[in-house]
């Protein structure tokens, strides 16, 4: 069974740089879950550098520890998991890195294993998409982001970090009957930019909505959609107001709290969900690793939500 180093027994600033200390081993044997990286960011529209976002939050995440007290569990009680290291991406080539990312995502998926992403920019989750409809078939999508990136094109290209949500609709990825999307917010080129969305078939909650109906009724709202269906939840470090997360490329204020943003993820549980990302840390913008420390706790929560599954299932 794999687990984190123990560090109270060797120091969190030895070793190599892995998420939360996990061994780096490439293997799908006796694992529950894989952390694996995606440094991609040919495809920001604006700022750049979420390529070292990975190894950005996998720096911080040194200091998490196995106990989860707000879920009341240990997870490496009932995981197994590893640091799977990173897809080899193609800086400047979304379409081969996609293709890396399927081939890499395979073998994960065939043995039922919840993989936990980081990137990279949003542009990715469109590779993750293709490697799950072809395990699962066209799959659930909760998204937790201030934009809904259902552009059609930027500059006139296709395949942006504001379009992977259409792309995915279009190739037939994903069942928005049972879509949501959280947080959208912020100016946009017209109404267009949330009802497009929805055209497309998904379920729409803007912040404000969020404010006025407050936390339970977006979660039952999410289960409401999401049954029991199998689903990817993607997970933009931009749901979180800048103040908690300066560190990315596209910042829009007024959104949650890091507090919030974390029981955002604590409810999700229950749901079956085959995987998860979290995108869009650009350190250079990460004054005093705030966004890091939001990231890497977030990881934390989703990870718990595969112990608790275990769990669950155990009983």
């Amino acid at each position: 069974m794999y687990q984190p180093k123990d560090s109270s027994k060797s120091p969190r600033f030895t070793g190599p740089r892995t998420f939360m200390r996990l061994e780096h081993v490439r293997t799908t044997e006796d694992v529950d879950f894989v952390v694996l990286g995606v440094p991609f960011d040919t495809a920001a529209s604006n700022r750049t550098g979420q390529r070292y976002g990975p190894q950005h939050v996998r720096d911080f995440s040194v200091l998490l520890r196995p106990y989860n007290p707000d879920q009341d569990i240990n997870i490496f009680e009932y995981c197994s998991g590893v640091d799977y290291g990173d897809i080899d991406v193609i800086p400047g080539n979304i379409h081969q890195t996609y293709a890396n990312m399927e081939a890499g995502l395979q073998p994960i998926l065939e043995k039922e294993i919840t993989p936990i992403l980081i990137g990279g920019d949003h542009s990715i989750t469109l590779g993750s998409l293709r490697a799950f409809a072809k395990q699962y078939g066209p799959i659930s999508l909760v998204h937790f982001d201030s934009h809904g990136d259902t552009w059609d094109n930027y500059f006139g290209e296709k395949y942006m970090h504001g379009t992977p949500f259409r792309r995915a609709v279009e190739e037939g990825l994903i069942d928005t009957e049972h879509s949501i999307q959280v947080g959208m917010r912020g100016p946009l080129y017209g109404p267009e930019d949330i009802e497009d969305a929805r055209d497309l078939g998904y379920e729409v909650i803007p912040m404000k909505e969020v404010r006025e109906i407050g936390y339970d009724k977006v979660m039952e709202r999410i289960h409401a959609r999401a049954k029991d269906r199998p689903v990817f939840v993607t997970y933009d470090i931009d749901f979180l107001d800048p103040a908690y997360a300066p560190g990315t490329g596209t910042p829009e204020v007024g959104g949650p709290t890091s507090h919030e943003a974390l029981e955002f993820v604590r409810g999700l549980d229950g749901l079956n969900i085959k995987g998860f990302d979290l995108v869009e840390v650009l350190p250079t913008y990460d004054n005093g690793e705030i966004t890091a420390v939001a990231a890497s706790a977030v990881i934390f929560e989703m990870i718990s939500l595969v112990a608790l599954k275990k769990r669950s299932s155990s009983k």
